[in-house]
């Protein structure tokens, strides 16, 4: 103990300089090295040219993933400064690019709006890639710098002449020792992120080029947020063609908000700080709340829309088929945390609450069919909600693990650690029953589901709570459901939807993911929601204790087995009698094709399906909130020509036998 203290000293002490501390701990400043990290890069970059747009000094954005791996953002903006800076004694464009919190976004520096907040992305993209070179076009000529990992290579070189008025270049590729599990940028990630960039900043024309494909995009809305909800509603049946829409200076900030009513039950809100997505809310959501519930329940008060003994309409009643976006702009916004999820600057509360109140209050006042039409489908939801309230009462379980209510038909597992608990929810009771003969039931729970659950794509929680199927499902999960939904009551890790490989029952899995995706989203986010795949094909060798089984999952793994075992027998000298069936020239004695997880016996579903050794689980997760929102609102909402285009769309590169989610 003596000796290792004295050893301690000052040599001990690593002290990290310039962008050390970004190579050596790059999750601190991008959140992960892996696919989001990845991605985050370009953000970084491009928030940067989009700050430009929002200080109205550009209008062009240009993002182009190169052949060679790397990706180019340009800007005709005012370009980068690149005069000696006073502090670092270097030009400003290498401090921006190598010195971490250098950025004209601090205090009185050149932008009173922006999306960064920490002035790091620019010298952070730099130090995690092996190059990046730098152009900058100012005062007709152009300059150029470039870096490895961080360092500068070359010298500030100035030449006379520019490809455009003004503007900067940023060209960089991500350094594979840092990004281990992939540099191959995903072009639907580039093109959604443009898209998005472009709905809230109207104007703005940004366009996205692949150089790999040959795929090129441009984005440029007019209407701004205006158009983004009409994009948000696309497919669903609104109450008014007519969008509601503000824009507004107030104190130090900007108020921008646009809303639109559905007749579906769920809520879509998009709230942004200065460009920057906030999921977790924030005081602009509470004050988007605040001035909407207000207003509208002063509106149906004066106008007699509520009776006089009626209770105020709720949040949850006023939100329901309500999309929204507000969009909030400010020149110190404070987000909670480096992921920037929650805004929490409490004077925009104020602000935005003032902004609602007053210009959606004329807007009603002006459009009185509107308003009846809105204020009508609240209190129809308020009557909903009373009637769930009252049946969710005599159905939720009261108790997480104490066993009380668990449905009739659910055969439990007896470990009460959920982490290693999974419930297998199996289509039809033959399957049921091999399941629970063939499970483990220390861990593994069944229930078993009769027919098709409902479609709660169009049912509100009331209609949903009459059906037996999902109630057995809500007790078993131990959740609640609602305003009494917690994550925290899970009783099981996994939640796996185990159903035949055919078309019956991949509508039952889709039926299934509605459920979780509109009612208990937060299962699904947290990674608890999982697809069993079954196999369709057994190709046997052999009888009795000899008897082997290889399973195959789909026609083109059977057909590269069977191809694979017919060239060995070829090989060893084997006569192939060809007009025997394949399987048989393969060297099997039988095929088995599985039409359903019922013609399996136990032990059989318990190899290919149960076993976490040899099973395949998918896992669910919603990489695009929005994009899954429009694919449920195609195939299970009400619309049968959007469906129908839909499917007509996919069909030709469908194969039911080789699906996977």
């Amino acid at each position: 103990m003596t000796d290792k203290a004295e050893a301690y000293d000052s040599s001990e002490i690593r002290v990290l300089e310039g962008l050390e501390p970004v190579r050596l701990r790059p999750g601190m400043y991008i959140g992960s090295t892996g696919y989001d990290g990845l991605h985050h890069l370009i953000k970084e970059i491009a928030d940067n040219s989009i700050d430009e747009a929002i200080a109205g000094h550009a209008n062009k954005i240009e993002i182009t993933i190169l052949k060679d791996g790397g990706v180019r953002v340009d800007d005709n903006g005012r370009g980068i400064p690149v005069d000696i800076h006073p502090k670092t004694k270097k030009s400003t464009l290498e401090t921006v690019l190598t010195v971490l919190h250098a950025g004209g976004k601090f205090g009185d520096g050149g932008y009173k709006v922006s999306s960064g907040l920490h002035g790091v992305g620019s010298s952070v993209v730099n130090a995690l890639s092996s190059h990046m070179i730098a152009e900058v076009y100012r005062d007709g000529k152009t300059h150029h710098i470039e870096f490895d990992t961080g360092k500068p290579t070359t010298e500030l070189q100035v030449s006379q002449g520019s490809p455009r008025k003004s503007g900067t270049s940023i060209t960089f590729y991500p350094d594979p020792t840092i990004f281990k599990e992939t540099t191959t940028f995903d072009y639907d990630w580039v093109s959604n992120y443009a898209r998005h960039q472009a709905y809230l900043t109207k104007g703005i024309l940004i366009t996205v080029n692949d150089e790999r494909t040959g795929a090129h995009e441009s984005f440029y809305f007019e209407g701004g947020i205006k158009s983004y909800v009409k994009r948000l509603n696309n497919g669903k049946e609104v109450l008014s063609d007519d969008i509601f829409y503000v824009e507004k200076p107030i104190g130090n900030a900007e108020v921008e908000i646009a809303l639109q009513y559905n007749d579906s039950f769920a809520e879509i809100m998009k709230p942004f700080a200065n460009n920057v997505l906030t999921p977790d809310g924030g005081m602009h959501v509470v004050g988007f709340r605040t001035g909407l519930n207000r207003t509208i329940n002063d509106y149906a008060r004066k106008n007699n829309l509520l009776k006089e003994k009626e209770d105020n309409l709720t949040a949850d009643d006023i939100k329901e088929g309500l999309t929204a976006v507000i969009l909030v702009k400010l020149p110190d916004p404070q987000f909670e945390g480096q992921t920037k999820n929650k805004l929490g600057n409490p004077e925009v509360r104020g602000y935005v609450d003032k902004v609602m109140t007053e210009y959606f209050g004329y807007y009603l006042e002006e459009n009185p069919a509107i308003a009846k039409k809105i204020i009508n489908k609240a209190t129809l939801a308020a009557r909903a909600r009373k009637a769930a309230r009252a049946a969710r009462d005599n159905v939720i379980r009261k108790g997480a693990f104490d066993g009380l209510n668990l449905p009739s038909k659910l055969a439990d597992c007896s470990s009460r650690d959920r982490k290693e608990c999974e419930l297998f929810i199996v289509e039809g009771n033959s399957a049921a029953g091999s399941a629970k003969e063939g499970r483990n039931p220390q861990i593994q729970a069944i229930l078993p589901l009769r027919g098709k659950v409902l479609n709660t794509e169009r049912a509100r929680l009331d209609k949903m709570l009459a059906n037996q199927e999902l109630v057995s499902l809500i007790k078993g999960l131990g959740v609640g459901i609602g305003d009494q939904f917690n994550i925290d009551g899970l009783r099981y890790d996994k939640i796996i939807f185990m159903t035949d490989a055919d078309v019956d029952g991949l509508h039952i899995a889709t039926l299934l993911m509605t459920f979780f995706f509109r009612y208990m989203p937060q299962v699904i986010e947290e990674g608890h929601v999982y697809l069993a795949k079954p196999p369709l094909f057994g190709l046997i060798k052999g009888t009795g204790n000899a008897r082997k089984i290889d399973y195959l999952y789909d026609e083109a793994a059977l057909e590269d087995k069977l191809t694979e075992k017919i060239a060995e027998r070829r090989k060893n000298g084997t006569k192939i009698d060809e007009s025997q069936e394949r399987f048989k020239q393969a060297g099997y004695t039988a095929q088995q094709r599985f039409k359903g997880l019922g013609e399996m016996d136990a032990k059989q579903l318990w190899e290919t399906t149960m076993d976490p050794e040899n099973r395949i689980l998918v896992k669910v997760h919603v990489e695009d909130a929005e994009k899954a929102d429009a694919v449920f609102t195609k195939l299970m909402g009400d619309q049968v020509e959007l469906r129908k285009n839909f499917i007509q769309a996919g069909a030709a590169s469908v194969n039911l036998d080789d699906l996977d989610f």
